[in-house]
């Protein structure tokens, strides 16, 4: 048995078939069960676990449907409109369902109708049954009020009048019900029945594109699951063209015949529809994850889906036909380290509008940084020609502070400066260059930053540097200070 603390107490969350047999029931408390049958086994339940194993039984589900959600904690909802035909019919799709849900050491109930509260009755109630259109009715008539989903309170109140199996409860009034028991009775029973439309909400969100191969015979090794690939990207590059897409993610399932699926994604930087660059991917990814993949026995499905998309720019070649995208290789190689080594592997630094040094650049994933626009001749537009004043090579993350003598000159460079411990002496120097506050930055109350008077600088053994004076004598009480905020080639 399984036991879970309810209301401070021990109590029976779930049993097996023999603990049934010996008038245990559900919700009796531990005490009582010890009391009548002291030789009992109880195991204290793991929620966590057990979500973590109905996550893992609705992945391998999504090899019948895209549409899989989580019902509560034991249960699994399947829209399979429009697939059934793919597994012989509603019958065969269920019985396959369930017989492989035995074999690997389930014991489940299915039930398939035309509404999500009729099926759930019938997987409940009945633990193997089609209900067809129409008759949702007849179904729930003679079965007890919890085959409505309803609330326990409101059960129990629709018991102490008499009210006690879901056709008795269509057969009353249903404005006293309302008024009594609340919407939310006929709102179940409404649904259940197929008069409200009742929503499944999907636990991962639908491709817009996938192919898939069922396998005979199970691969085990990597090399099989690349040639697949392939073949599966060649179906999508046909779907992309025809909607004028490429993808920009895309996963690969790796459905186990124990049960088990590999969920592996890739992400690319720029829209991609061609099967040789996709499968290149995948191999570096895999090549990652090669420790973290089990095989087991075998994978006897592989599916291929694009999880987003984004317009595919053709490009137009010039007279001798040749096309010409400086940035391909650059962002597909970007993808493949990516792929291997994780997204924060490469960055891209992108220009942000800040005068000030340390916020001028920024470091962005590869993916997410803007592209270049491709203009009309395949050639990525050059851009604007701009000079700013030379900034060192190398610029600090944060400015490092250095000592200069109180002797010096108020204005203009100094002439020594110690840093890091070490006195440089000033050869040759050049500045300042004045970068003020950026004052529409500053928060209500926060003081003004001072101003920046930045030299460059050479010492006398040839080093450049580039330091700035933080203050203006004068201006406050403070005296200025001295940072050194990056050094030239």
């Amino acid at each position: 048995m399984i036991s879970h603390r309810d209301s401070n107490a021990q109590r029976i969350a779930a049993l097996d078939e023999r603990a049934e047999a010996l008038k245990l029931k559900r919700g009796m408390g531990i005490a009582d069960a010890r009391a009548m049958h002291p030789s009992i086994d109880v195991v204290e339940a793991d929620a966590e676990a057990d979500r973590r194993l109905l996550e893992g039984l609705a992945d391998w589900c999504d090899r019948y449907t895209p549409l899989v959600a989580i019902d509560g904690e034991d249960g699994l909802f399947l829209d399979v409109t429009g697939c059934t035909h793919l597994f012989g019919g509603e019958r065969a799709m269920q019985d396959e369902i369930l017989t492989r849900f035995f074999q690997q050491g389930f014991d489940v109930r299915a039930g398939l109708a035309s509404t999500p509260g009729a099926a759930w009755a019938a997987a409940r109630f009945h633990g193997d049954r089609i209900v067809a259109f129409g008759e949702e009715e007849a179904l729930l008539a003679p079965l007890p009020l919890s085959a409505l989903r309803i609330a326990p309170e409101t059960r129990a109140s629709l018991e102490s009048v008499g009210l006690r199996t879901a056709g008795a409860v269509m057969a009353a009034p249903r404005a006293p019900l309302a008024r009594r028991f609340g919407a939310t009775l006929l709102l179940r029973l409404d649904q259940a029945l197929g008069r409200i439309d009742e929503a499944v909400s999907p636990r991962l969100p639908v491709a817009p594109l996938s192919v898939e191969r069922h396998l005979a015979e199970p691969v085990v090794l990597t090399d099989d699951i690349e040639r697949l690939v392939s073949r599966l990207a060649v179906a999508l590059k046909t779907d992309l063209e025809r909607r004028g897409e490429g993808a920009r993610a895309l996963a690969l399932l790796l459905f186990r015949v124990d049960g088990a699926v590999s969920r592996v994604t890739v992400g690319t930087s720029r829209p991609l529809r061609e099967p040789t660059l996709i499968r290149r991917l995948f191999h570096e990814r895999l090549a990652a994850l090669e420790q973290d993949i089990d095989a087991g026995f075998g994978f006897d499905l592989v599916r291929l889906s694009v999880l987003s998309v984004a317009a595919f720019d053709m490009l137009q070649g010039d007279l001798t036909g040749e096309m010409v995208d400086d940035d391909a290789d650059i962002a597909l190689f970007a993808d493949r380290i990516r792929a291997r080594l994780g997204d924060a592997a490469v960055l891209k630094p992108v220009v942000v509008e800040s005068h000030l040094p340390e916020r001028a650049v920024t470091t962005v994933p590869f993916a997410e940084a803007p592209q270049r626009r491709m203009p009309a001749t395949g050639r990525a537009a050059p851009p604007m020609t701009i000079y700013p004043p030379e900034r060192p090579v190398r610029l600090f993350r944060s400015p490092e502070p250095i000592e200069v003598p109180a002797t010096e000159m108020p204005e203009g460079p100094p002439m020594n400066f110690r840093w890091r411990r070490a006195l440089y002496r000033v050869a040759r120097a050049e500045g300042p260059e004045r970068i003020a506050a950026e004052w529409w930055r500053k928060l209500p109350g926060e003081e003004e930053a001072p101003t920046r008077d930045y030299y460059r600088i050479e010492d006398s053994e040839g080093r450049r540097y580039w330091l700035y004076r933080q203050g203006l004598y004068g201006a406050s009480q403070a005296s200025p200070r001295w940072f050194m905020h990056g050094v030239f080639a």
